[in-house]
């Protein structure tokens, strides 16, 4: 498993009893994670003092109790690159920080690849992996179905003074747009895709992982350039093993010289030292 790595203004403090105790900046949330499925005595007193904790509802969804005084939003830094942390409903934050595991990769093949790279980042959300692949050159096209995602995107390139770096920002459904893009002939070096296990488009087009991720894998294989430079899968999907990614995305690259790695990426416990598994990426990288 790799565990992210470059976080100070991130920590996952402790995590026990279904839940993590997490830093993020200045303040303090705990927030529930089905793969918590231990439970270690509760030590650290943040555990009774976080400034929020987020309780699901049993009819689906929850709600933040608030115990001290929290900003709408405020901000963080990995590497260097600064992002909005926003508290939502649905308990997320804005920033997947496990995901930092693989920021790093990209920035390295990008900046190693002595070429003008073109990424196609699918399911972007709020521009993490789009602001690394910028920072290492490369132009980017961000895609997300949802309207608030693209423009918290565009507010964290803003914030890191990126806003003019070569970056089209489309809401839009992924396979739609991709669909466009090879009538279009429009290719690319790269891509990154980071779907959820179920989603809507703008429209109301119905997103289910495990029904629909070959073919829009296959679809972005017709959009690639003759020498891509790697394609990133990632999947949150439970059930959905690093083998079983791999062998999807080497069966859709097997044109192509390359290889194929996949593992479970996460973020290590403070308090413990385990690393809690946070989903899996299988990348394909050129050979």
């Amino acid at each position: 498993m790799r565990a992210a790595q470059g976080w100070n203004d991130y920590e996952l403090i402790d995590a026990s009893s279904g839940n993590r105790l997490e830093r993020w900046g200045g303040h303090v949330l705990v927030r529930p994670d089905p793969q918590v499925i231990w439970n270690t005595e509760k030590r650290d007193r943040r555990w009774d003092d976080a400034d929020a904790v987020y309780h699901r509802s049993s009819n689906g969804g929850g709600s933040w109790e608030y115990r001290h005084s929290l900003p709408d939003e405020w901000q963080i830094e990995w590497n260097g690159i600064k992002l909005y942390v926003t508290p939502t409903n649905f308990k997320h934050t804005g920033v997947f920080p496990e995901q930092a595991a693989n920021w790093a990769v990209y920035e390295e093949l990008i900046g190693s690849s002595g070429r003008e790279i073109k990424v196609l980042n699918l399911f972007g959300y709020t521009g993490a992996a789009t602001l690394a692949c910028l920072r290492a050159g490369a132009s980017v096209c961000h895609v997300d179905a949802s309207k608030g995602m693209v423009a918290q995107a565009r507010r964290n390139a803003a914030l890191n003074d990126m806003s003019g770096l070569p970056c089209r920002w489309i809401v839009d459904d992924c396979m739609k747009f991709v669909l466009r893009e090879a009538r279009r002939g429009s290719r690319y070096d790269a891509v990154i895709m980071d779907p959820p296990s179920y989603g809507r488009g703008p429209s109301g087009e119905v997103w289910k992982y495990e029904d629909d991720i070959f073919d829009l894998v296959t679809a972005c294989v017709g959009i690639l350039s003759d020498d891509p430079l790697f394609f990133a899968l990632n999947s949150y999907t439970t059930g959905i093993s690093p083998s079983a990614s791999g062998y999807l995305l080497s069966e859709a690259m097997k044109t192509f010289p390359g290889d194929v790695r996949s593992d479970e990426i996460g973020l290590t416990v403070s308090r413990t030292g385990f690393v809690l598994p946070c989903g899996n990426t299988s990348l394909y990288i050129k050979r």
